[in-house]
């Protein structure tokens, strides 16, 4: 990747991101299209390409960029000691929240890369994706499950709540305008019911 993309001003930055951040996740690697991302983003295809070099410059770089944004964010929401299973799955949410009021499709890239089979974008991000699942599981196991009644499998529950997370981002990301602090609302209000249901 050319370094000067991160000479151009932030506003730029963002829309080419945003606009590839779409489309990818929209149609996965192969199906994605260059001539779709710059009409989004409302640039030339040259200087995408200036910038990028290729179709999986800018694939890389975007995974790249993501994971990093999104580890970022959960340093700054996840509190190191937190070990309370519905707190920690919270404060994780809260985290997602906050990198989605800056790059609304940010997860579902980053979901439909979790799904990513197609060989050439497979073997650039391979072994960032691995440090990524990596990330995200150690979250995960911080989480104190002797809270949990034996008849209720704690693994369930957290799948359980990502895809409720999920279904509920999906929907935001379908109105006009997605904001990040009511899909946080929502969601939360989720969190505090299963907590109550499960922990009663």
């Amino acid at each position: 990747m050319n370094e000067k993309f991160f000479e151009l001003k932030k506003e730029k930055q963002d829309r080419m991101i945003n606009a590839a951040l779409l489309v990818f996740s929209s149609y996965g690697y192969y199906h994605a299209s260059t001539d779709e991302i710059v009409k989004v983003a409302e640039i030339s295809k040259g200087l995408l390409f200036h910038y990028f070099g290729s179709k999986i410059g800018l694939y890389s770089f975007l995974y790249d960029y993501a994971t990093r944004f999104v580890t970022l964010e959960l340093a700054q929401n996840v509190d190191k000691g937190e070990t309370g299973y519905f707190e920690l799955y919270k404060q994780i949410v809260t985290a997602k929240a906050a990198s989605m009021g800056q790059y609304p499709y940010i997860y579902l890239f980053l979901k439909r890369a979790e799904e990513e089979t197609y060989a050439e974008a497979l073997s650039e991000i391979l072994e960032r994706r691995e440090k990524y699942q990596r990330i995200m599981e150690a979250l995960r196991e911080r989480a104190d499950i002797t809270v949990f009644p034996p008849e209720i499998s704690y693994n369930n529950v957290w799948n359980m709540l990502d895809y409720t997370v999920d279904g509920v981002m999906e929907k935001e990301l379908k109105q006009d305008t997605f904001r990040s602090d009511l899909f946080l609302e929502e969601v939360i209000e989720y969190i505090d019911m299963v907590s109550k249901m499960v922990l009663s």
